[in-house]
């Protein structure tokens, strides 16, 4: 009797060491999709670009908001997975007062747009303005512009340059 309780006791084991088994590859399977998705939060997309804009010319400024605009009305905004990164003169583009605030906040608020602008260009404009600059409500600050797109084209993202 001892040696068939022995016997269900091992059973037991062995069916809680499978399922833990499963668990773990389940949660692993999750943390490695969670990771993946990370960077926009669309684990959607099957297009990944990143617009670089470091030009204070107004003309270029509006291109890439139109790129990215044109690219969420092609794919549409589940499909296409946007960050605009802003450095050198480029900055001005994500300052609060730039005359396509309204456009950013929209293409941020309704297709996941998303807008990073560089420290280390803050920094420098900040020094010689006297003051920070203010920013879009949209804009994330990134230590350095460059940086930024380095790591989001590591991460399989298409760099565009309008």
């Amino acid at each position: 009797m001892l040696q068939k309780a022995n016997y269900h006791l091992e059973e037991m084991m062995n069916q809680l060491i499978l399922q833990t088994r499963w668990l773990v590859a389940a949660l692993a399977l999750l943390a490695a999709f969670a990771v993946s998705a990370a960077p926009g939060d669309k684990p959607f997309a099957e297009t990944k670009v990143v617009l670089q804009i470091s030009d204070e010319d107004a003309y270029k400024q509006k291109l890439v908001l139109n790129v990215a605009s044109n690219l969420v009305k092609h794919y549409g905004p589940d499909k296409v997975d946007i960050e605009i990164v802003a450095f050198g003169p480029g900055l001005r583009l994500l300052f609060a007062e730039n005359s396509n605030a309204q456009r950013i906040e929209n293409l941020a608020n309704d297709s996941g747009v998303r807008f990073s602008a560089c420290e280390n260009t803050t920094r420098h404009v900040t020094s010689v303005l006297g003051h920070a600059p203010v920013f879009n409500s949209s804009a994330n600050q990134v230590s350095a512009g460059i940086v930024r797109i380095i790591e989001l084209t590591d991460q399989g993202y298409t760099l565009v340059k309008p």
